[in-house]
């Protein structure tokens, strides 16, 4: 599967949107205010974006809710229905752009959109082209028990299991190894 650079980019604000939920009760919300907006704009350097609002940091944390139902679908049937209601809200209309150095690329966004309607339609086209291409099983949760952290499993033979090698999965794997050598020693 090929994926652009616009696509990846909006993989990786998708998915780091996504992961600014809070997990429980317990963990704060990685968008609380509209300085926390600002700064994960800037992060993941989207364009086209004037001053940010409460009003923003409320759609855009909606848009978090309806991209994590998508992370969560089980089949594709569920994840396109997801996808198609949050990209034709956001009014999405294509139009090729070249910008800031990068090269002729799709902006799916009206000139103009909220950041909220921004990520919809820019993200949610991404994620788009993972069910029109029968992948929409590398749309992940985690499986590490105490964590839930989206990440779109982008490893040749579709077998990534965490969101982070070196910490979850890396954590999972000395666990389960200190417990057979405990066996063993036993």
């Amino acid at each position: 599967m090929l994926i652009t650079h616009d696509t990846r980019c909006a993989l990786d604000a998708v998915v780091d949107l996504v992961n600014t939920a809070p997990e429980d009760d317990t963990t704060p919300d990685g968008l609380s205010d509209v300085a926390s907006l600002e700064e994960f704009v800037r992060g993941h350097d989207i364009s086209d974006v004037g001053v940010l609002s409460e009003f923003d940091l409320s759609a855009v944390r909606k848009v978090r809710g309806r991209f994590a139902g998508i992370f969560a679908a089980t089949d594709p049937r569920t994840a396109a229905g997801l996808i198609n209601e949050l990209v034709a809200a956001a009014g999405t209309t294509p139009r090729l752009t070249d910008h800031d150095g990068y090269d002729w690329h799709i902006h799916y966004f009206a000139p103009g959109a909220s950041i909220a309607d921004h990520l919809a339609a820019d993200c949610g086209m991404a994620l788009a082209f993972f069910v029109v291409a029968g992948e929409q099983e590398r749309l992940r949760r985690c499986e590490a028990p105490d964590c839930r952290r989206a990440f779109v499993d982008l490893s040749r033979n579709r077998s990534r299991r965490y969101c982070d090698s070196r910490t979850c999965g890396n954590r999972l794997h000395v666990a389960a190894y200190r417990a057979r050598r405990k066996e063993a020693a036993g």
